[in-house]
C-alpha cells in the first residue's frame, strides 16, 4: 500500500512540476512578445501604421476640415490686414513694405494650409529616424529563460506542498500578465487612434500660425504632435530599460523571488508606458 502511495504521490509531483514548467515557459512570452513588437509599431509613420486608416483621415481633412481651416485663415488674414493699416494713425504713419510682409505671410500661410499632411507626416518622418535607431539596444534582449536555469531539477527537490503553492502562485500571476500584456497593447493602439484624430483636424490650428495671437494655437498643436511622435522614442526608451532590468533577475535560491521580481518589472514596463503620454507633453511644453 505504500508502494501505491508513493507512486501516487510522485505522479502528483510530477504533473505540478509539469504545470509549474508551463506557467513559467508561456507567463511571459506574450508580454516580452508585445515588448518586442513595441519597435515595430511606435517606429512606423501614421501612414506607415495603417495606410488605410490614414487616407480615410487625410480624405476627410481635405474634403471636410480645410474649407473650414481656409474661412479660419481668411478671417486671420484679413483681420491683421485691417489692424496693420488702422494702427498707424489710418495711413498716415504708414510703411508700404508692411503691405509686402502680409503678401509674404499671406503666401506662406496658404501653403502651410496645402501641405497641412505633408507637415505632419514629416514630423513623425523624423521621430521615426529616433525609433527605428534605438531599436537596435533591445534587439534580442528580452529572453527571460537565462534567469531561470535548470528550473525543472530544482522542482523535483521541492515538496508538494511547496509545489501546490508554486503552481497556485505562477498560475495567478499568469493571469496578471496576460492583462499586463492587454495593458501593453492598449497603449501602443492608443497612442495611434491619438495621432489619426490629431491628424484630423491639422488644418484648422495650422491655419492660425500667420497671426501673432492666434498663432498660438498652431504652435500649440504643433508641441503636441512632436509630443505625440517623440512618444515613441520615450516608450523604446522604456522598453530597453525593462529588458536591462530583465537580465538583472536571477533564480538563486529562490525561485518564488525570481516570479514576482520578473512580474514586478513587467507590471513597471506598463506603468512606465502609461506615463509616456504625460511625460512627452511636459518635454514639449504642450497643453
Amino acid at each position: 500500500m505504500g508502494i501505491l502511495f508513493d507512486a501516487i504521490a510522485d505522479w502528483f509531483r510530477e504533473m505540478l512540476v509539469d504545470g509549474i514548467t508551463a506557467n513559467f515557459a508561456g507567463m511571459f512570452d506574450e508580454v516580452n512578445q508585445k515588448a518586442g513588437d513595441i519597435a515595430g509599431q511606435v517606429g512606423q509613420t501614421p501612414a506607415g501604421w495603417n495606410a488605410g486608416v490614414f487616407n480615410l483621415i487625410r480624405n476627410l481633412g481635405e474634403t471636410a476640415v480645410i474649407p473650414i481651416a481656409g474661412m479660419i485663415l481668411t478671417f486671420v488674414l484679413c483681420h491683421e490686414l485691417i489692424t496693420m493699416v488702422t494702427e498707424k494713425n489710418n495711413l498716415a504713419d504708414f510703411d508700404t513694405f508692411n503691405i509686402f510682409k502680409w503678401i509674404f505671410k499671406t503666401f506662406a500661410a496658404t501653403y502651410i494650409l496645402t501641405h497641412t499632411f505633408d507637415i505632419v507626416t514629416g514630423v513623425f518622418a523624423l521621430a521615426q529616424q529616433a525609433v527605428n535607431r534605438s531599436a537596435g539596444a533591445i534587439s534580442g534582449s528580452l529572453d527571460i529563460d537565462l534567469a531561470l536555469t535548470d528550473l525543472e531539477a530544482r522542482l523535483m527537490a521541492m515538496g508538494t506542498g511547496e509545489l501546490l503553492g508554486l503552481y497556485l502562485e505562477s498560475s495567478i500571476l499568469g493571469l496578471a500578465m496576460n492583462a499586463i500584456s492587454l495593458c501593453v497593447f492598449l497603449i501602443i493602439h492608443g497612442r495611434m487612434i491619438e495621432i489619426y484624430l490629431t491628424c484630423s483636424v491639422a488644418p484648422i490650428p495650422l491655419s492660425t500660425m500667420a497671426n501673432r495671437e492666434w498663432g498660438q494655437i498652431g504652435n500649440n498643436y504643433l508641441k503636441s504632435l512632436f509630443a505625440l511622435a517623440f512618444q515613441g522614442f520615450l516608450i523604446m526608451v522604456c522598453v530597453a530599460i525593462y529588458a536591462a532590468l530583465l537580465q538583472t533577475v536571477t533564480a538563486g535560491t529562490d525561485i518564488h523571488a525570481a516570479l514576482w521580481g520578473l512580474a514586478g518589472y513587467s507590471l513597471l514596463l506598463c506603468f512606465t508606458l502609461f506615463k509616456t503620454g504625460s511625460l512627452s507633453k511636459g518635454l514639449f511644453g504642450a497643453h
